[in-house]
């Protein structure tokens, strides 16, 4: 369950800045920032963040570094793992406003895509049994989408890189 989250996030971070790319590079890009979402379309897209996982997943990502961290390092340095621990234990909560912070931006700005109405209706959906049966549903169907999407994207790309060179070829030039 953690991975599909986590794949989630890494999957909607991926999403975002693909999106920030493309605006970038887009002119339409709007002259003036969008007005900051209401504090009552915040608190829908936090309920929705919490309904999803994505804040649970967020609140995982810390403590999952640091005992990464503990892990590689004590790896190497076996006789400092006591010590280690005592001091990333010391320094989380540091990092774990970082996650709160991180969090806090993921609500606003979820809430700054859709209006209030929007926002507070995605919410009442979530609350509701067929609401609960997506929310039941979704994690199961993400893991076996990427099961049957990732031989796909790798068969594409295979296809994709063979017609390349196909149609160089036929330009007199190879790779």
């Amino acid at each position: 369950m953690f991975v599909v989250r986590a794949a989630k996030i890494l999957l909607i971070a991926g999403t975002f800045v693909a999106s920030a790319s493309a605006w970038a590079a887009d002119a339409t890009w709007p002259a003036a920032p969008a007005p900051a979402p209401s504090a009552a379309a915040v608190a829908a897209a936090d309920k929705i963040l919490a309904d999803t996982g994505i804040k649970q997943s967020i609140a995982l990502v810390v403590p999952g570094m640091l005992t990464e961290l503990e892990r590689n390092v004590t790896n190497t340095r076996p006789e400092i793992k006591d010590s280690l621990r005592q001091t990333l234990r010391a320094i989380q909560p540091e990092f774990d406003k970082s996650a709160q912070q991180m969090y806090d931006q993921a609500a606003t700005l979820l809430a700054s895509q859709m209006s209030e109405k929007e926002i507070e209706d995605v919410a009442a959906f979530l609350d509701s049994p067929s609401g609960k049966k997506y929310l039941t549903a979704e994690p199961i169907f993400m893991q076996r989408f990427a099961a049957i999407a990732e031989p796909w994207r790798q068969q594409l790309s295979t296809s994709i890189l063979a017609r390349a060179r196909e149609e160089m070829k036929k330009k007199g030039v190879e790779f």
